[in-house]
């Protein structure tokens, strides 16, 4: 072969690379790995959320000691003597603990605990939690300052349902914590933790926000039952001693008062809980000028959305709260708020679980206005609400005691519904007086882990309605059920043995 052969034949060759290179390229932009019988391109994930990620230690650092030396002055050490009263003995022993006082005597005999506090005027008043003081003696409460100073503290006034209380000691000129905004809060911003943990007095600690709005943990519910969960949530240690103390952000404005932890040794195990600085400022306002809480209420119970409810009910979306109870006298029922309703918002802000409104609200006195959107039979409402007052008044419903034949006629008429995993039988007339209803069947009993035990169904319930129809026998709540279609959510009225009632959505499983 002559040379000029060999250097035209290597000539196509490049042209021809070149050529079959620019056609693939115009096929979405390249080569591409893809799957059988799937001619187009499989992009995984998405682009770097933050284009230019940095961290300065340095700054860091010297901003985490600027915070600390202008907030620890403000942070007090508090010490409670007790009389060793029944109430310490009842301290709860589950999953979630108050971590204030550490004091559990076998005998009723005085006994000492402590906790922290935060400086909120230079005059001496210092907010702390409602359980480091709640069982204090006549004169038992008493605050070291930073600088080591002793005060007597006087208690001005408590709020269990937040779990916040006040105390004042005789002083001028006090160094004072600056109040933040916690509405600005975000997951994911550095916090400091600041209190006296485990008797070690002005201790630091750093860590991020994990949630915000964290309700439902059962921590201030004990005993309360309008108890406001509203938590901001932090992996920043603390531990017992710490309670009352401030959650500091960035700036050094305080964010929340460390309440709680949860644990299952009583000591830090990653997260602890810290009331909202916002919800704090109306507490502490009112507890000062007036020795107790001025709080509006709705007058309502509600419950959450999932989907399910939502099916159930029409909602295009998961959102909002069902009102499950609408209390007899109260602002709801005065502005026309009705059981079955969905609050979707109050005064344009969104409410997508319980925790939400309450928190909201209990930042409101009575006679206060709020505007809450709800839905309601497929249509969206506005409803205006004057705040009341609450009725401390509640009802309570206790189960009768049943003779052995009445017992065993009772089980004869049991209805198994094996496909939601509940069994139902009539009511009894002595059952309807002393639940204070006309009708419903009576759940007899509930398997664990079925449809109607994930959906909070439990033995003894009540069940009043079924797709907003009254149910009166275990009949005609079959004739409802058997009426859809697996798959379809059903909405079912029910109330509880304390007397609460309640809405659950359930699903028919598919076979």
């Amino acid at each position: 072969m002559s040379k000029k052969s060999v250097f035209a034949a290597l000539a196509l060759i490049t042209i021809g690379i070149i050529m079959g290179a620019l056609i693939v390229s115009n096929f979405s932009g390249g080569v591409d790995l893809g799957f059988a019988g799937n001619g187009g391109v499989i992009q995984l994930g998405g682009p770097p959320p933050i284009m230019q990620a940095g961290l300065d230690l340095k700054s860091a650092s010297e901003s985490f000691v600027a915070v600390a030396r202008a907030v620890t002055p403000t942070v007090v050490s508090i010490t409670v003597t007790s009389s060793g009263r029944e109430s310490e003995r009842r301290m709860p022993q589950d999953f979630f603990h108050f971590f204030g006082p550490n004091f559990k005597p076998p005998e009723p005999q005085p006994s000492q605990g402590a906790g922290s506090g935060v400086i909120i005027t230079p005059d001496g008043y210092i907010v702390t939690n409602n359980h480091v003081v709640e069982d204090a003696d006549k004169g038992g409460i008493e605050v070291v300052l930073n600088d080591k100073s002793r005060h007597k503290a006087k208690l001005i006034g408590t709020d269990p349902t937040t779990d916040l209380a006040v105390v004042k000691i005789d002083a001028n000129g006090l160094p004072v914590a600056a109040l933040g905004n916690s509405d600005d809060v975000q997951v994911g911003e550095w916090v400091l933790a600041i209190g006296n943990p485990l008797g070690l007095s002005s201790t630091v600690t750093a860590g991020i926000i994990s949630a915000v709005g964290r309700g439902g943990i059962g921590v201030i519910n004990r005993g309360e039952p309008y108890g406001i969960e509203n938590f901001i949530q932090t992996d920043a240690a603390i531990n017992p001693g710490n309670s009352g103390g401030a959650l500091v952000n960035i700036k050094g404005e305080v964010i929340g008062i460390n309440t709680a932890i949860a644990t299952t040794n009583a000591r830090y195990q990653g997260y602890g809980f810290a009331v909202p600085v916002n919800l704090l400022k109306t507490v502490v306002a009112d507890l000062i000028k007036e020795g107790k809480v001025r709080r509006g209420y709705i007058g309502v119970e509600i419950g959450p959305v999932d989907q399910t409810m939502a099916n159930a009910v029409g909602l295009p979306k998961v959102q909002g709260v069902i009102v499950s109870t609408v209390v007899k006298d109260g602002a709801g029922e005065a502005a026309g708020i009705k059981d079955g309703d969905i609050i979707l918002s109050v005064d344009g802000k969104e409410t997508n679980a319980p925790n939400e409104l309450q928190s909201y609200v209990a930042s409101h006195h009575p006679a206060d206005v709020v505007t809450l959107k709800i839905f309601r039979d497929g249509k969206t409402l506005e409803k205006k609400v004057t705040l009341r007052p609450r009725a401390d008044e509640r009802t309570v419903v206790s189960t009768s005691d049943k003779s052995d034949g009445e017992a065993e006629a009772e089980s004869a008429k049991l209805m198994k519904f094996d496909k939601l995993g509940m069994s139902v039988r009539p009511l009894t007339s002595e059952e309807k007086k002393s639940a204070g209803v006309e009708n419903g069947v009576f759940v007899a009993d509930v398997k664990p882990y079925g449809e109607a035990f994930d959906r909070n169904i439990r033995p003894n319930d009540i069940i009043l309605e079924a797709d907003k129809r009254a149910v009166t026998s275990p009949n005609e709540l079959k004739k409802i059920i058997e009426t859809r279609n697996e798959g379809d959510s059903i909405l079912l009225r029910m109330k509880r043995r304390d007397g609460g009632r309640y809405f659950a959505a359930i699903q028919i499983p598919r076979k």
